[in-house]
């Protein structure tokens, strides 16, 4: 019996534009999926760089208004790739037309927008996810099942750094992440969004933090004319503008359960191009895990003997792992764009099902929430309470 079709509609073409068109195009190659999904239409407000970005990345038709895209009686899913202060209007407007709602992440550049689209999806009843794909990389997904059946026992410690370089030359353009009325925040809800997300998944929620955060280049040359086609590259021009959001995050934090998380996230670290990194402690071990090797996670048993002990490392293509089989045989390994599909997968699972999967917008606004603390809690030099949601 042949797959039932489900309409993909999708506002944005740049870096995540890619990453999510991708996996709608390879998702039903490898995975049985209970609809196969067909890439409607591509949305962005300028129309040659759309109808590009369309025809490149192998949409069927485009848009230049985001409400006409998500009025149309052939699109069921409203993927939001766009820069962070798009995310509330658009995700309010698909949850108003019933549309099953994904969302890059953060899910809102403040923690009122985070709110204000979670009311909105549960009360229209509406599927939802947030497309933190770090979650479904195999070693992380297999940290979570090793922590969820005792393998750590209890857990002490979670520690995590994300460090970039991208923008640590001085003369690298005032691109939209380093604009605070589009982006919400620099660093610390770019990247640092991740480990807290992953921390979370792993641990469990965040109840208080105290931390920094820091601007190290204040002023940087204006973007010159965009070609709409570039990833995180920019030209830069020679006007000067002012940086609005933080370069750099350290921060620390207590769980629910009494673990203890440190955290650090830069974009200002040479030589690291997407280093996310955790390291998780338990009364029985330790896993750590490092993106840039991402098909390894490291595991420390505490119970070896002795003589044998030290941490191992465990490829995580084998046997009865978390998504392995669904690709390539043992010891092939996969890469960034496969964390991507995983994600896409689970999507068209929930909108088969009607069942919103994990991180739904409420988990999604309660990382708003623990950025939300973050900036308080550098603002006042104090330990701040985490609202839970």
């Amino acid at each position: 019996m042949a797959q039932k079709e489900v309409g993909i509609g999708l506002i944005g073409y740049a870096f995540m534009g890619k990453t999510h068109s991708n996996a709608y195009r390879q998702v039903d190659k490898f995975f049985d999926t209970p609809v196969k999904p067909v890439l409607r239409a591509i949305c962005g407000r300028n129309e040659a760089n759309v109808s590009k970005a369309a025809e490149h990345l192998g949409w069927q038709s485009y848009e230049t208004d985001f409400r006409k895209l998500i009025e149309r009686s052939d699109i069921d899913i409203i993927d939001i790739a766009s820069p962070g202060n798009e995310h509330l209007p658009m995700a309010l407007a698909a949850a108003a037309a019933g549309k099953t709602v994904f969302c890059e992440k953060p899910l809102g550049n403040t923690l009122d927008e985070a709110k204000q689209m979670t009311d909105a999806v549960e009360k229209s009843g509406s599927v939802n996810m947030v497309c933190f794909n770090y979650r479904r990389v195999p070693a992380v997904a297999l940290a979570k099942r090793m922590i969820e059946d005792g393998t750590l026992g209890k857990i002490y410690h979670f520690r995590a750094r994300y460090l970039q370089d991208w923008i640590a030359d001085p003369n690298f353009p005032l691109v939209w992440r380093l604009k605070k009325e589009v982006a919400g925040s620099g660093t610390l809800g770019d990247i640092g969004a991740h480990i807290i997300d992953l921390s979370q998944y792993l641990v469990g929620n965040l109840t208080s933090v105290a931390g920094t955060l820091e601007t190290f280049i204040k002023q940087r040359p204006l973007q010159a004319a965009s070609t709409g086609t570039e990833g995180l590259g920019a030209a830069a021009s020679e006007e000067m503008g002012e940086v609005t959001v933080d370069d750099a995050g350290v921060w620390c934090g207590r769980f629910g359960n009494g673990a203890l998380g440190s955290f650090e996230a830069t974009r200002f670290a040479h030589g690291r191009r997407n280093f996310n990194t955790f390291e998780i402690n338990g009364s029985k071990g330790s896993v750590a895990f490092n993106f840039e090797r991402m098909n390894e996670l490291e595991y420390y048993n505490a119970e070896d003997p002795d003589d044998r002990q030290g941490f191992r490392t465990i490829n995580v293509n084998e046997g009865s792992q978390p998504y392995s089989g669904v690709y390539w045989p043992p010891g092939h390994i996969i890469g960034y764009e496969h964390s991507f599909i995983n994600t896409v997968s689970d999507l068209l699972n929930a909108h088969a099902e009607g069942k919103s999967k994990h991180p739904t917008f409420r988990e999604g606004a309660q990382i708003n929430a623990v950025l939300d603390a973050i900036e308080k809690a550098s603002a006042s030099k104090r330990w701040e309470e985490i609202e839970q949601l």
